[in-house]
């Protein structure tokens, strides 16, 4: 990924010693994306969570790790050596561990193979719960609130951050281009609808009532950095079997893989929610 100047012109809001351990992430090779893609998404992980304000000593819980530890090596790095990331997860460890180790964050970090509708936890027994652009993993409504009255439960804050649907840049339009494509392919190539389309922030902000949190705050960061995930290769949207929904969905690649050439792709703005019971 280009853009050195940028990098490091965000890299400083954070500091040396997070931009360091950035520097200790494996590049990942999973062309068509840069071998550096997870450095970068590190960094916007570490912009956002300056605003969650976590003490060095805590005892957090992060519930959707995902396979590359991506804001679990930040959480652990805030944390400090006396704080503890309990990392939640069910099925997505790919390399969750080599990229923890790598960063020197394993005496930190504690992985929790589970389904976050049922956290194996006592209420009460850390400081916050968070979830960091995962939000959209979690399935519908439902599933959602009951995976926030579990972080209610065990922790007495959280905090919820997740891309909008809001586009203030060309390259942005360009991410939401690509981006809103994959709840559809998947759907159309594995019958389970993945990565869903963003939510308005007041519609996060709903959920989280429902779940029966109070919100204290809310408010939306742009942080100013790329961000390639969205893009799904061509031979994938190739593969659907239905000839109709095939030719509407290559159709709809194309021209977001055009804009994404042209404009490049960035981080949407990013809705972030404080909440407590």
């Amino acid at each position: 990924m280009s853009g050195g100047d940028r990098f490091l012109r965000q890299a400083a809001l954070i500091g040396p010693e997070a931009t360091e351990l950035l520097r200790r992430v494996p590049d990942q090779h999973s062309p068509p994306l840069p071998p550096d893609w997870l450095r970068w998404e590190m960094l916007e992980r570490f912009l956002v969570l300056r605003e969650a304000r976590i003490a060095p000593g805590a005892s957090i819980l992060e519930v959707g790790a995902g396979p590359h530890a991506i804001a679990t090596v930040p959480l652990a790095h805030l944390v400090g050596k006396d704080g503890r990331v309990v990392a939640v997860e069910l099925t997505r460890w790919t390399h969750f561990r080599e990229v923890v180790e790598a960063a020197g964050m394993s005496a930190r970090v504690f992985p929790v193979k589970c389904d976050a509708r049922s956290l194996p936890l006592r209420s009460n027994s850390l400081v916050v719960a968070l979830c960091i652009h995962g939000i959209r993993s979690l399935g519908n409504d439902d599933s959602v609130v009951r995976v926030l009255r579990e972080m209610l439960r065990v922790a007495a804050t959280v905090f919820l951050a997740e891309s909008l649907p809001e586009a203030r840049s060309d390259p942005q339009r360009a991410h939401l281009a690509m981006y809103d494509l994959r709840s559809e392919v998947f759907a159309a190539t594995t019958g389970r609808a993945d990565d869903l389309p963003y939510r308005p922030l007041a519609a996060l902000r709903g959920v989280v009532e429902r779940a029966g949190g109070k919100v204290r705050a809310s408010r939306v960061l742009d942080v100013d950095l790329p961000h390639a995930l969205a893009h799904i290769p061509r031979t994938y949207v190739e593969s659907i079997p239905d000839e109709g929904r095939r030719k509407n969905l290559l159709e709809r690649w194309d021209r977001a893989n055009h804009l994404a050439g042209i404009h490049g792709s960035d981080h949407p703005p990013v809705g972030v929610v404080e909440a407590a019971r």
